[in-house]
């Protein structure tokens, strides 16, 4: 019963293909990266023009084997053809599933850089990304970027910085124009129980004594910013999972065991370092900062955008999404209709699909550009 809500994600590991920026990789921060490297892996072949690439950009605790968490969508005659695209799924900087992070030998020192990583922004991450597809891919232009809640606000940012000549389509899924304080002080609440762990020790702690109490209470805390109150009590109820009294002391609540098994099973798959790393780059997202109003910097992206919007989502509500599409001058605004909240656009995987496959029969690669 402990799993008994569909999982998000599938079997994660950091495979894949590797490209590597030489030498100081300068960061909006004053800081740089030496050498810092993007795991990737690719599906489909380049055509001859080089510019049918669907650059699709994960979430918070995603990786680049986007086969197994948007496997529905990626294939042969699916959303995400391979028949017609070079699909390519990147690892975000910072993270532990193959890109440079915290977990990675800082070349300068040949020690981990553990608390030492330096800040990283969105615009950090897609940066190097697009760098990647540019020099890595030797890719001409791009013709969509897609991406779900931390992907989305990529996805936003890939328009933007690549403008039009190289960034042809935009699909920000389930995201907003800046991280609001809403959503920095849910990810704040998850950082605090990670920092209250005493195995924290301000990021420095051994790797093999990690804060993993902390963690795991984190990921319980986010797994109700993703779901909603109908989704927990359509699974669980008032139930427990031994049947005993809810008067009983601790009862053993079928929901309780959930989030102890979702914290558990987290733990075998992230870090806690990477964790707050990942959470306070997420916070670094808006589209307006050091550009101006964020409506004027939408109204000057005239790339065709989707907009999709998951009905039910309580972390990133739908008016964030309607903003978008209201000041996005070529949007197609598309509302997912599903009771997992955030979630749903990795757990609806056929609306989200038939609104991508629609958008994108819409907006062909140019005829001279087939494979």
């Amino acid at each position: 019963m402990a799993s008994s809500m569909q999982d998000e994600y599938g079997a994660m590991d950091d495979s894949g293909l590797t490209y590597i920026h030489q030498g100081a990789f300068q960061l909006e921060s004053g800081e740089h990266l030496t050498n810092p490297q993007v795991r990737y892996n690719t599906w489909g072949k380049l055509n001859a023009t080089r510019d049918n690439v669907l650059f699709i950009c994960h979430a918070l605790t995603g990786n680049s084997r986007l086969d197994t968490w948007w496997g529905g969508l990626l294939g042969p005659g699916k959303a995400f053809d391979t028949n017609k695209y070079l699909v390519v799924g990147a690892n975000i900087i910072g993270s532990c599933y193959g890109s440079t992070g915290p977990c990675s030998l800082n070349p300068e020192t040949k020690k981990r850089y553990g608390s030492d990583f330096p800040t990283i922004t969105i615009r950090d991450t897609v940066a190097l990304h697009m760098e990647m597809v540019k020099v890595g891919l030797r890719a001409r232009a791009v013709h969509c970027v897609i991406g779900g809640s931390f992907g989305g606000m990529q996805a936003l940012e890939w328009a933007i910085m690549g403008g039009p000549e190289f960034v042809r389509l935009c699909c920000p899924i389930a995201c907003g124009a800046a991280h609001t304080a809403w959503q920095i002080g849910i990810s704040e609440t998850q950082r605090q129980a990670i920092y209250a762990d005493l195995k924290w020790r301000g990021g420095a702690f051994p790797p093999e004594d990690p804060p993993t109490a902390g963690l795991s209470v984190a990921r319980q805390i986010a797994m109700f910013s993703y779901r909603t109150g109908v989704a927990f009590e359509g699974k669980f109820g008032r139930r427990t999972a031994d049947g005993s009294s809810a008067l009983s002391t601790h009862p053993d609540w079928e929901v309780k065991r959930y989030l102890e098994y979702q914290g558990q099973k987290f733990l075998n798959r992230f870090d806690a370092l990477t964790y707050v790393k990942l959470t306070e780059q997420m916070d670094t997202h808006d589209i307006a900062r050091g550009r101006g109003d964020a409506k004027q910097v939408l109204s000057k992206v005239p790339q065709p955008c989707l907009i999709l919007s998951i009905d039910s989502d309580i972390l990133y509500p739908p008016h964030e999404q309607r903003f978008l599409a209201t000041h996005l001058p070529r949007a197609h605004f598309v509302s997912i209709r599903s009771d997992d909240g955030h979630d749903g656009f990795l757990l609806a995987q056929d609306q989200v699909s038939a609104a991508i496959t629609q958008f994108l029969d819409n907006y062909p690669v140019p005829s001279s550009s087939k494979i």
